[in-house]
């Protein structure tokens, strides 16, 4: 059934040309329900209901306003859903209808929220109320005055406890926020209409989705000030055909394995090895087709049979004692019933994606949720392309296809030659490492790095299908790669890949707001992942030091270090200056290929191993899969794959092109770049950074600069085919800069200010604000907006909130000192979600969140200590730069050093040369050697062995000193046993092994601990969540 809802703040209904207006919105739209805010009309009528509406099967509801401020209407078309009852609140009006079509019941609430704070908990009082009444599909709509998140208003700030109070209160009402089409905002005002916010909104529960599946909602056209209307769109939802996909559930069926070595065996093909494999790939799919439908059967009704003999068994038994023979059908029911429920939750665990949740676990509502959410989020049902909009599929499925067959065909013109520009360059050995045979231990090593419930490519095999068919087809695929590697090519069906497109932000309408990850097939994928590893290993013989991305031994962490020391030193040095950061259109899809082959002849890679990556990239042909279903077939002439384990390596090697450009430029005195100095010297020489396409340029104040760097980029763009969209680039002042706008000009950019960003963290931030931490809140709330507490155990609960949430902000505190305040929030967040409780739920936290942070050999959950881990996080730049000595860096440096004392207890040395030991300050040896202590006469045959040790020592001149790390056995250091030895013990003994290691699903183990944890207080007794006498796995057995 199909549903159209339209809400509406109007600023008053009680003027005869706008209500002409309202109603001429109306009827272009052929709405079902409406619902209107702001009506200022203190008693409505059926009379003003019919102005407004269309047709004579109107019925309506109403809130009357409170003087001239206020009022909410809600009318509908009485031949589509039926008003079984209504209720009417302050800020709202609750109307309970039932589907004329199938007779299903359902919810809408009409909301105006108060513009005064100081009546928002009234409001959410009233909505949570609605909550109580009814479990039916629910859906409110309305003008909620207040945002949610930063980006729904134009002029900035940060996180306010309304905004929170929001986010937490939709939390717990179970509310879901669905993406915006048509814009950010809903409301515009202020002088000039300068200000914009996003306050009108539909919110709704999962049960109203699945009713009305599809459901979008989107902004129209504003025929009248202030508020957009906004349009609720559900049902109707239709799939084409979708591609042959791999089940992993098939992998659990009895014999399943044993079916897969007669099947495969049974295929006999004459041709090359890669003709072969591709045959019998396709021979299996029919047979696998053939098999799930004559023997496996439907999943659903395969479980409702073995829980109906369950059933049987359980009645019987009723009535008289079962006998040996029906106790064993029975238990054998309940294993197979046992098998279709596990079976069901791998199937849409793998549709779900969310990998870091395990099945065994009962999560099958949870994953099935999780597939519907994304199957909505990536429906096209209408679509902008090249500034068109379509909205009939066919029309639709060409228009994408042709935008995406113009994109990946190379454009004829003049391409320079690189023939100047010196490279870095591979030797003879390290060719010979890249082109040597291909051997069963790499590709089985490269196999199990795969991700092996990722998304199938057009052969539909998962990587988890090879590896536990492995022994039975591995002679085939040595066999490909034997033949790869000696003839260089493979059959062109192998490389045939979809392209997914997955929204770049919430609302994207636009083709332009998609990017097209591609799903490539699973044999080219463990080709391509072989090549990747054995490519990783020569990269920084090629690569140039101002790029991080893919390079052994550089972090992402590193770059922006790295920018924000450039930055606080330039603001600090009183000199003008500005930073040019660039946005690279179309990443991947516009390198040329000829120019990158000639790139990777020119660093001295050998002619095999050319002709391979010739071959990979140049036989791909495209289909694109929109609403699940693959559409056109079309071969490509430029552009590298986004999901081709291949293509990061070969864009950094293009980016090293605009490096090597940029070093020529600052030798020649085109370019300065920006010198950082230290406590003394000269400093080094910065003048750009590069993290795949993400690009800083350091240049002077200077018009000529900015006009050679524009010719650089053009002169990069003619030869490698990136483009830098200067649209999206800005121009960043340092200190004070005369004519910015036309230094702005001359690059052909806009005009940026500090603070900015740098890959996802702050740059040129006060690092010490808590403002610089609410978009890592926000990522918080937004995260469990999509999994909502019913549908996970507690066992999953807990495994999302060590894998997930409590990684969200790693990245941040990798380098900022985490706000006590903030921790504080972001601690909540999952203590709430642990337990259940919430802004409008107060549940009790049955235990400690300083003991559930304590690792699982301790008594605690192992859930991340926020402070300690941020703690270890920044100490882990002590060790890494622990060679240098004397004070450095003139800001975020600075404050990340003076977090480094906590682990110089953990550091010694096994001396070499002795360069960088200090005698008397450094470990070294088995003591320290800077003691004072009286010695006990027991202690003085002690001494007297340690002086020998030190008499005997001798300095090896050829060894390089190496620093050890003591708190690991292996001398390495890790972030994980930093925070180990960080973090308190545990008070008392705790059965690990009993628990943690039993063969139970984590929700057992997970009920097991808490009851061992249970306060024992008479305040638990009288609320009823322990009994009068209970086993604590501490304590021992309690009573009250």
């Amino acid at each position: 059934m199909k549903i159209r809802i339209l809400s509406w703040n109007v600023r008053g209904a009680n003027d005869r040309d706008k209500r002409r207006i309202i109603k001429s919105v109306i009827k272009s739209q052929r709405v079902d329900v409406v619902c209107v805010q702001e009506t200022k009309i203190k008693e409505m009528t059926t009379r003003l209901v019919r102005s407004l509406g269309v047709g004579r099967n109107i019925e309506w509801r109403a809130v009357n306003s409170r003087g001239a401020t206020g009022g909410i209407l809600v009318f509908w078309d009485n031949r589509l859903v039926e008003l079984v009852g209504w209720e009417e609140g302050v800020f709202s009006i609750l109307c309970r209808f039932k589907n004329c079509v199938d007779g299903v019941v359902w919810v809408f609430t009409g909301v105006y929220g108060p513009v005064c704070s100081g009546d928002r908990e009234e409001f959410w009082e009233e909505l949570g109320s609605v909550k109580g009444l009814w479990s039916d599909p629910w859906c409110v709509g309305g003008d909620f005055n207040l945002v949610r998140f930063l980006e729904e208003r134009s002029k900035g700030g940060g996180l306010t406890a309304s905004m929170r109070r929001f986010s937490k209160v939709l939390e717990d009402l179970e509310l879901r926020d669905y993406p915006l089409r048509g814009g950010p905002f809903t409301w515009r005002g202020g002088l000039n209409n300068q200000v914009q916010s996003r306050l009108d909104r539909f919110l709704v529960t999962d049960n109203w989705v699945n009713l009305f599946n599809g459901a979008v909602q989107g902004i129209l056209p504003r025929p009248v000030l202030d508020h957009f209307p906004v349009l609720l769109e559900g049902g109707g939802l239709k799939r084409g055909p979708s591609p042959f996909k791999f089940e992993n559930m098939w992998l659990e069926e009895e014999g399943f394995k044993d079916k897969m070595k007669t099947w495969w065996g049974s295929l006999n093909f004459t041709g090359s090895s890669n003709y072969i494999l591709d045959a019998k790939l396709r021979a299996l799919k029919n047979i696998l087709k053939i098999w799930n439908k004559e023997e496996f059967g439907l999943l659903e009704a395969k479980k409702g049979e073995a829980l109906k003999q369950v059933e049987y068994w359980d009645e019987k038994e009723k009535y008289a004692a079962l006998n040996m023979e029906e106790c064993e059908a029975r238990n054998g029911a309940r294993e197979s019933y046992k098998s279709w429920v596990m079976k069901e939750e791998i199937f849409w665990r793998q549709k779900s994606r969310e990998l870091w949740l395990k099945e065994g676990n009962n999560n099958t509502r949870f994953f099935h949720r999780i597939t519907n959410a994304h199957s909505r989020r990536n429906w096209l049902s209408k679509l902008k392309v090249n500034g068109c909009w379509h909205s009939e599929e066919n029309n639709l499925r060409n228009s994408v296809v042709g935008a995406f067959q113009e994109l990946y065909q190379e454009e004829e013109g003049w391409c320079p030659s690189v023939d100047g520009i010196s490279f870095m360059r591979l030797d003879n050995s390290e060719v010979e490492g890249l082109e040597n045979p291909f051997l069963e231990e790499e590709v089985f090593a490269a196999l199990t790095d795969l991700g092996k419930d990722k998304a199938s490519g057009p052969d539909g095999f998962t990587m988890v299908f090879w590896l536990f068919g492995w022994d039975v087809v591995k002679v085939e695929i040595m066999g490909f790669f034997r033949e790869f590697h000696e003839r260089g090519r493979f059959i062109k069906s192998l490389n045939a890949t979809f392209l997914a497109l997955v929204p770049k932000k919430r609302g994207a309408e636009d083709l332009k707001d998609f990017k097209p990850i591609s799903l490539v097939g699973s044999l080219y994928k463990l080709l391509a992942k072989v090549l990747a590893n054995r490519i990783k290993k020569v990269m920084g013989k090629v690569i140039s030091e101002p790029q991080n991305a893919f390079v052994e031994g550089r972090e992402i962490l590193d770059a922006v270090l790295i920018a924000n020391e450039v930055v606080d030193s330039r603001l600090k040095s009183n000199q003008g200056g500005v930073m040019c950061k660039l946005d690279i259109e179309k990443t991947y899809d516009h390198i040329a290929w000829k120019f990158l082959l000639v790139v990777l002849k020119q660093m001295g890679f050998g002619e095999r191993w050319i002709k391979w990556i010739e071959w990979c990239i140049s036989t791909v042909r495209y289909s694109v899969l929109i609403n699940g279903s693959p559409s056109g077939l079309f071969q490509s002439s430029r552009g590298l794959r986004q999901g081709d384990p291949l293509s990061p390596y070969l864009f950094v090697i293009v980016m090293e092109v605009f490096s090597c450009l940029m070093r020529r430029a600052i030798s020649g005195g085109f370019l300065s770049g920006w010198r950082v100095r230290g406590r003394g010297g000269e400093g080094i020489l910065i003048s750009h950074l590069l993290f795949v396409d993400d690009t800083l340029v350091f240049c002077e104040e200077s018009q000529d600069q900015l006009t050679y760097l524009s010719w650089l980029l053009m002169w990069f763009e003619a030869c490698s085919g990136l483009k830098v969209n200067l649209e999206k680039s800005e121009l960043i002042p340092m200190g004070r800069v005369n004519d910015i706008e036309d230094l702005a000009l001359e690059l052909g950019c806009k005009v940026g200010d500090l603070p900015s960003s740098y890959l996802g963290l702050p740059l040129g931030a006060p690092f010490k604000s808590e403002v610089v931490w609410d978009s890592v809140e926000e990522r918080f709330r937004k995260r469990l907006v999509m999994w909502k507490r019913q549908y996970i155990s507690k066992g999953g609960r807990l495994t999302l909130i060590r894998s997930t949430l409590s990684s969200l902000p790693v990245y941040f505190m990798s380098l900022f000192l985490l706000p006590r305040k903030v921790r504080m929030r972001l601690e909540k967040i999952q203590r709430d979600f642990l337990w259940g409780g919430g802004a409008l739920d107060q549940r009790p936290h049955l235990v400690r969140w300083n003991l559930v942070c304590l690792e699982r050999k301790k008594g605690g959950l192992g859930v991340r200590n926020l402070a300690l881990m941020n703690k270890a996080l920044l100490e882990e730049g002590g060790w890494c730069t622990r060679a240098e000595s004397g004070r450095h860096g003139v800001g975020l440096w600075k404050a990340i050093r003076k977090e480094w004392l906590g682990m110089y207890s953990s550091l010694a040395f096994h001396v070499g040369n002795g360069r960088r030991v200090r005698f008397w300050k450094d470990k070294w040896g088995w003591l320290d050697p800077s003691f004072l202590k009286a010695l006990n006469d027991w202690e003085i045959e002690m001494m007297e062995q340690f002086m020998l040790k030190i008499q005997a020592f001798r300095v090896q001149r050829e060894n390089e000193d190496k620093m050890v790390w003591t708190a690991s056995r292996s001398g390495v250091f890790s972030v994980k046993s930093l925070y180990s030895t960080l973090e308190p013990g545990g008070s008392v003994p705790f059965p690990y092994v009993g628990i943690w290691r039993a063969c139970v699903p984590p929700k057992v183990a997970f009920f097991a601990w808490r009851n061992g944890g249970l306060p024992f207080t008479p305040l638990c007794y009288d609320k009823g969540i322990v009994e009068s006498s209970f086993f604590s796995l501490w304590c021992g057995v309690g009573s009250l």
